[in-house]
C-alpha cells in the first residue's frame, strides 16, 4: 500500500495538548507516555474542535470550526493559504464520515504558481478500464471509486484563497466520526509512534503486539490513528532503505566501529569473487575471556534459521560456574558444507588464541564431523544423544509397533548400562530378540557408538552436557530478539542485546552466590 502526500494525515504529530504539552516534543527516552494525559489531546475524530491557532500536520493552521466560526465550507469562504483550506476540509470530512484527496491543481500561466485546487471525496471518479481489463493472478480488489460528486474547490483571490466550488451530497454511506479513523485519508503514523514502532520492531516485537502497545498508549484502538498495515508499511519502507544502502556494508561498518571501541572484539567476513558477502564470524571480548575459563566443553549447533537470507545461525556455547549457558562467539553461514565449517572452526580457534576444547558436542552431521576431524583432531567429538534418540522411532517404527517391550529394553540398554561390556551384551540381545541384526541404519549408528552411548563416555568430561540442547536453548532465547525477517545488519545488534541480557543474569547469580551460603549435607571439605 502506498500513500499520497495529500492523503496522509499525521494525527498526533505536532498536535497541541491542553496544558501546553506538544507531542512532537515528547521524547520516548525521557518521558513515559503513561504520564501524558491522552484524553486531553485534541482529537478531530471525536468532534472536538481545534482552537484558533492550533497547529496540525506540521504547521497547517486550522480555521476554527467551533461556535465562533463556520462548521462547513461555503461559497466565498476565505482562507489565508492552501494548507488552511485543506486542513479545514479534512476536519469537516472527518466529522461527516468521509475522506478527501487532492483531485486537480492548476498553475498560473504567468509565473507557474499554484492558483487553484480541487479537493474531492476519495470515492470520486471510477476505476480505469485498463486496470479492469488486465490479466490478474489475484482477484480484483473491491471498488472504492463510485462517482461521488462531493467537492470543495478553492482559487487564489489576491493574497487569500476563496472557496469557488462546494458540493455537499454523497452517493454512498457516510461513516461515524469515530470510524473515519480507519479510512486511508485519515490515517498516518506520527513521529512519536515511529520512534516507538522502531524500538519495538528492533526488539523483535510482532506487528499485532506493536498495535496493542500503541492502543494502550493512545487510550484505545480508535485513537491510534493507524492500523497494522500502516505499521508494516512503515517498517517495510525503513527496511527497503537499508537494502538500498547495502546490508552487508552496514554490517561491515558495524564490525569495524565495534572493534575500534572494543579492542577485544574480533570478526571475520568471507567475500566472494563478485564482492558479495559470504559467511561471517564475530566474538566480543567477554566471550573470548569466558572461553579461557569455561571452554573445556563446547556445543556447536547449526539448526536454527534466523534472518531474512535464511543463513544458519551457528552459536558456540558452553556453561559457566553457575551452570548457565554462555556464548563463545557465533557465526552466520551461507552454506552448511564441510568447507564452510572448516573455515568457521579455524577462524573461531584463532579468535580463541589457538586453544582447542577438550570435548565438542554437535548433532549428527557428516559435513560438521569432517571439519572437526580436520581442524580439531585432538578434541573428543561427541554426538548429541537427544538428536539420535529422536530418529529411532522413524527408522525402527516396525519394532516399536510390533514389540511392546522394545522401547523399555532399548532405553535400559542406552541409559542404564554402566560399563561398555554391559552395553555390548544388552545390545547384542536386543538385535537378536527384535530381529534387527540386518538393519543397516542401526549398524551405522553402532559403528559410531563411542561418540554417543553414555557407557563409552563415562570418563569424558562434559560439564553436565550430553546434548546440544544448550545451543538449542540459546536459539530459543534469541528467538525473542530476532525473527525470519531480520536483516543481517540488524541481527548483530539484536545479538548484542541478547548477550547483554545473558550477562545480566550471570551478574544476578554472582550477587546471590556472594550474599548467601549453601546448606551442607556433610562436613566434608570437598562438598563445600
Amino acid at each position: 500500500m502506498s500513500f499520497d502526500s495529500d492523503e496522509v494525515e499525521i494525527l498526533m504529530s505536532n498536535t497541541s495538548v491542553q496544558g501546553g504539552v506538544n507531542l512532537e516534543d515528547v521524547n520516548l527516552e525521557d518521558v513515559n507516555l503513561e504520564d501524558v494525559d491522552l484524553e486531553n489531546i485534541v482529537n478531530l475524530e471525536d468532534g472536538v474542535q481545534v482552537e484558533d491557532g492550533a497547529n496540525v500536520d506540521g504547521g497547517a493552521n486550522v480555521i476554527s470550526s467551533s461556535s465562533s466560526g463556520p462548521s462547513e465550507p461555503f461559497i466565498g469562504m476565505l482562507f489565508e493559504d492552501v494548507e488552511d483550506a485543506q486542513a479545514f476540509y479534512k476536519a469537516y470530512a472527518r466529522r461527516k464520515g468521509f475522506a478527501i484527496r487532492t483531485n486537480h491543481t492548476r498553475l498560473s500561466k504567468d509565473d507557474k504558481s499554484l492558483c487553484a485546487v480541487d479537493y474531492v471525496c476519495t470515492r470520486e471518479g471510477f476505476r480505469r478500464a485498463s486496470r479492469k481489463e488486465q490479466d490478474r493472478t489475484i482477484p480484483e480488489p473491491a471498488e472504492t471509486k463510485i462517482g461521488c460528486k462531493a467537492i470543495m474547490g478553492i482559487k487564489k483571490d489576491g493574497e487569500k484563497w476563496i472557496v469557488n466550488k462546494f458540493v455537499v451530497g454523497h452517493n454512498h454511506i457516510l461513516l461515524t466520526p469515530r470510524s473515519t479513523s480507519f479510512l486511508r485519508g485519515h490515517r498516518g503514523v506520527s513521529k512519536v509512534q515511529k520512534k516507538l514502532i522502531m524500538t519495538l520492531n528492533e526488539s523483535g516485537v510482532p506487528t499485532r503486539k506493536i498495535m496493542s502497545v500503541l492502543s494502550k498508549e493512545s487510550g484505545g484502538d480508535f485513537n491510534v490513528g493507524c492500523i497494522g498495515k500502516d505499521v508494516e508499511n512503515y517498517v517495510g519502507n525503513k527496511r527497503r532503505k537499508v537494502f538500498e544502502e547495502g546490508d552487508a556494508q552496514r554490517l561491515y561498518c558495524y564490525f569495524v566501529d565495534r572493534q575500534q571501541k572494543e579492542p577485544g572484539f574480533v570478526f571475520s567476513m568471507q567475500v566472494d569473487k563478485n564482492g558479495c558477502m559470504g559467511s561471517c564470524f564475530w566474538a566480543d571480548a567477554r566471550s573470548r575471556a569466558a572461553y579461557q575459563y569455561f571452554g573445556d566443553v563446547v556445543t556447536f549447533d547449526a539448526t536454527y534459521l534466523t534472518n531474512i537470507y535464511k543463513m544458519p545461525f551457528v552459536p558456540f556455547s558452553g556453561v559457566n560456574h553457575h551452570h548457565q549457558t554462555i556464548m563463545f562467539g557465533c557465526a552466520l553461514l551461507v552454506s552448511e558444507t564441510a568447507e564452510s565449517y572448516t573455515w568457521l572452526l579455524r577462524t573461531w580457534q584463532e579468535a580463541m588464541l589457538g586453544r582447542a576444547p577438550s570435548t565438542i558436542i554437535t548433532d549428527d552431521d557428516k559435513a560438521m564431523a569432517k571439519a572437526i576431524g580436520e581442524v580439531l583432531p585432538n578434541t573428543i567429538h561427541r554426538l548429541c544423544l537427544w538428536h539420535i534418540l529422536q530418529k529411532f522411532p522413524e527408522h525402527l517404527a516396525h519394532a516399536y509397533n510390533k514389540y511392546p517391550d522394545f522401547q523399555k529394553d532399548f532405553r535400559h540398554c542406552i541409559h542404564e548400562t554402566i560399563t561398555t561390556e554391559e552395553f555390548e551384551q544388552e545390545w547384542a540381545l536386543i538385535l537378536v530378540k527384535y530381529e534387527l541384526a540386518e538393519n543397516a541404519w542401526l549398524q551405522n549408528l553402532y559403528a559410531r557408538r563411542d561418540k554417543w552411548v553414555p557407557a563409552y563416555l563415562r570418563s569424558t568430561f562434559c560439564a553436565g552436557m550430553s546434548t546440544t540442547q544448550r545451543s538449542e536453548s540459546m536459539n530459543k532465547f534469541f528467538k525473542d530478539y530476532v525473527k525470519s525477517s531480520t536483516m543481517v545488519s540488524d541481527f548483530v545488534h539484536q545479538y548484542e542485546k541478547a548477550i547483554d541480557a545473558r550477562y545480566f543474569k550471570e551478574k544476578e547469580k554472582d550477587v546471590r552466590t556472594k550474599s548467601t551460603r549453601a546448606i551442607m549435607k556433610t562436613p566434608l571439605k570437598i562438598e563445600e
